[in-house]
C-alpha cells in the first residue's frame, strides 16, 4: 500500500524540522579580530576579512569594551574608524 501524499508531506516536514541546522552560537574570541590589527594599530584601510570578522564579533564588542586588557583597542579612535568603514555601529554599552 502506497502512503498518501499528505502523509508523505507530513513525514518529510517532520524530518526536515528535526534535522534542520540550529543557529550557530557565537564564541567571543578577541583573536578573531586579528585581521583588523593593521587597520586599528596603523590606520590602514580595513580589509574585507577584517570587516567580516568585525560583523561576526559585533555581539561581543560590549564584552571587549569592559575587558581592561582590550578596552584601549576597542575604544581607540582608529577602532571607531574601522567600525565606521565596515558599517558596524559602535555599541552603546
Amino acid at each position: 500500500m502506497k502512503p498518501s501524499p499528505l502523509f508523505t508531506f507530513f513525514l518529510l516536514s517532520l524530518i526536515f524540522f528535526y534535522t534542520a541546522p540550529s543557529a550557530v552560537s557565537l564564541t567571543c574570541r578577541p583573536t578573531e579580530l586579528t585581521p583588523c590589527a593593521g587597520a586599528i594599530l596603523y590606520s590602514l584601510p580595513p580589509s574585507d576579512a577584517c570587516c567580516t570578522k568585525l560583523r561576526e564579533q559585533r555581539p561581543c564588542l560590549c564584552q571587549y569594551k569592559k575587558d581592561p586588557s582590550l578596552q584601549g583597542y576597542v575604544n581607540s579612535k582608529n577602532s571607531k574608524k574601522v567600525a565606521t568603514a565596515c558599517g558596524v555601529p559602535t555599541p552603546s554599552c
